[in-house]
């Protein structure tokens, strides 16, 4: 009898908490999981290494920051040209942390190009989910969560870019302050509250710390958790091809497939921030020196994820748009910019399922991804959107434009008003028209096979190029889609003339559906593929060639 393998300590400890708490069969359920597998979905996991490299490299620079905004003076050696400068206690840590503690500055640098890549990994992400229709039922709720992630992500990006007090976070700070005083009637007291009395204050360090290092992260931590849950409960998506429809899912498990396949990603992102860290110098506080009102910085930008605020603050007119109504002064040359806009992006952001849902009428599930050339309209809204983010990009450097092209900078920042009306419009027609031309070019494939430039000619003289049908699964990723028509309407009135309730808000839903779904192209139906592939007497070309480069399905007349 063969004699029994002892389990070993890790085995036994195993056992211990199996039979305690059973997570044996969450293990094992996990285990047997299937994902898909795409490159693209790579892009959520760069912000959750990314996230989890922020949260180990701020656990050390908080063991040396000191959040307070009391005033002392620097006697460090290095740099030598700030010994004895009056400066906060915040930036006096910042500077000794880089240039005092071992591997502080490299911390640093870590820190802040994980957060830079943790943002620009979920607007990516979310992208990515927006042009394939990720977000549709039953991932809404999940959409939301992801909306929320990316808008404490911002927070968090913010508040550790003002933590260290030198002159570009003190700037930030004041035109936040600028920005919340003009609120109407509430925005002086919304001011002393934040900052704890008049600009700059004694608190606001200290409180943007509490919710860098404790509040954000909190909330962030709960929402992955609760993104992974859901995308886990939910089952994976995954991309159009044979074989996947939306009642399973093709892929790989995820032990030891997948699991090993995050562990080498994770280690692969936290190499490259630790390689940019060391190699690429960012955030050099000791070159702008401590906060001070008084000088005006020019060539200075923040991080890249404000910097749409930035330009949108640089591109509006000045105070011609300021208003005093029963002695409040109504500022909406900062409004506009600053509040109105970002709210109506984030409004649209958050009920964009919703309304897509709204004007579609679709509310089944779905878990194959559309191909966005699919979705003409929500692809242009999409690049609408990625323009006019560019041009204010551009308008919050234009400082840096004129300086090194030798440029007027008021013509450049006219140039940039005009290219944020005109640049948005011109990209969503224009990647509208290309998003319906694939949908057409595909069409012509499925119908007509690709191109073999093989000419047959006929003993009436007539001349045909052999076409390479299409396989099975190339045909079934070109034909399968949904293609909304607009949305139906029961008339205004009845059989007995009665009006009914409810016919002016359902005529505005039709028209939003119009803009959506009036423009399209039918993927291709059986009916229409059978009548493609019936030639009468070019069907002898098959059968006299079996060699040939294709059937009858792909034959296109040449005269």
């Amino acid at each position: 009898m063969a004699e029994q393998q002892r389990p070993t300590g890790l085995g036994k400890a195993a056992d211990y908490l199996d039979q305690r708490t059973s997570i044996g069969l969450a293990v094992k359920e996990f285990a047997r999981k299937v994902f898909p597998d795409h490159w693209s979905f790579m892009l959520g996991e760069i912000a959750l290494f990314s996230f989890v490299v922020l949260i180990a490299s701020g656990f050390f620079l908080t063991m040396f920051f000191e959040p307070s905004m009391a005033l002392v003076r620097y006697e460090g050696e290095h740099p030598a040209s700030m010994h004895g400068q009056l400066m906060s206690a915040a930036f006096h840590s910042t500077v000794d942390m880089s240039f005092e503690v071992r591997g502080g500055l490299l911390m640093r640098q870590i820190h802040h190009w994980a957060a830079l890549i943790f943002v620009a990994s979920i607007v990516v992400h979310m992208f990515r989910v927006f042009f394939t229709g990720a977000f549709r039922k039953p991932r809404e709720i999940n959409w939301l969560v992801g909306a929320v992630m990316l808008v404490l992500a911002l927070a968090a990006g913010f508040t550790g870019y003002s933590l260290p007090d030198d002159v570009l976070s003190g700037n930030g700070l004041r035109i936040i302050d600028g920005v919340v005083k003009s609120i109407p009637v509430i925005g002086s007291f919304t001011s002393f509250l934040v900052f704890g009395g008049e600009f700059p204050g004694e608190h606001i360090v200290p409180r943007l710390f509490t919710l860098h290092i404790f509040v954000i992260p909190g909330l962030l931590i709960a929402l992955i958790a609760l993104h992974l849950f859901l995308m886990v409960l939910q089952k994976h998506t995954q991309y159009p091809g044979g074989g996947r429809t939306d009642k399973n899912v093709v892929g790989y498990p995820a032990m030891p497939v997948y699991v090993a396949k995050m562990t080498g990603n994770f280690f692969i992102v936290a190499g490259v921030l630790a390689l940019m860290g060391a190699t690429m110098s960012i955030n050099n506080v000791w070159n702008y020196g401590p906060y001070d009102p008084s000088p005006v910085s020019a060539g200075t930008q923040p991080d890249w994820y404000i910097l749409f605020v930035d330009g949108a603050l640089r591109l509006m007119p000045g105070p011609g748009w300021e208003w005093v109504i029963g002695g409040y002064t109504l500022s909406m040359n900062l409004l506009i910019p600053a509040l109105i806009v970002p709210g109506i992006l984030f409004t649209l952001l958050f009920g964009w399922p919703f309304l897509e849902a709204k004007v579609t009428g679709d509310h089944r599930e779905h878990h194959v991804l559309d191909r966005p050339r699919n979705r003409p309209v929500r692809t242009a809204m999409g690049v609408a959107l990625l323009v006019a983010f560019v041009v204010c990009a551009l308008a919050a450097t234009n400082d840096l434009i004129a300086t090194h092209f030798s440029l007027d900078i008021f013509a450049i920042t006219w140039v940039l008003r005009v290219l944020l009306f005109v640049g948005p419009v011109f990209a969503f027609w224009l990647t509208k028209r290309v998003c319906l031309g694939l949908q057409r070019k595909d069409r012509e494939l499925v119908l007509h096979g690709h191109e073999s430039g093989r000419i047959v000619r006929f003993a009436n003289g007539e001349y045909v190029e052999v076409h390479t049908p299409l396989d099975e699964e190339e045909r079934w990723l070109r034909v399968n889609y949904d293609s909304p028509a607009p949305l139906e309407i029961t008339p205004l009135t009845d059989a007995r003339g009665v009006r009914r309730k409810g016919y002016r808000s359902d005529r505005r839903w039709q028209k939003v559906s119009r803009f959506f779904y009036e423009d399209r192209v039918s993927p291709v139906t059986p009916a229409e593929l059978e009548a493609a592939h019936s030639h009468g007497q070019h069907d002898t070309i098959e059968a006299k060639e079996p060699t040939g480069a294709g059937s009858v399905a792909g034959q296109r007349r040449r005269r």
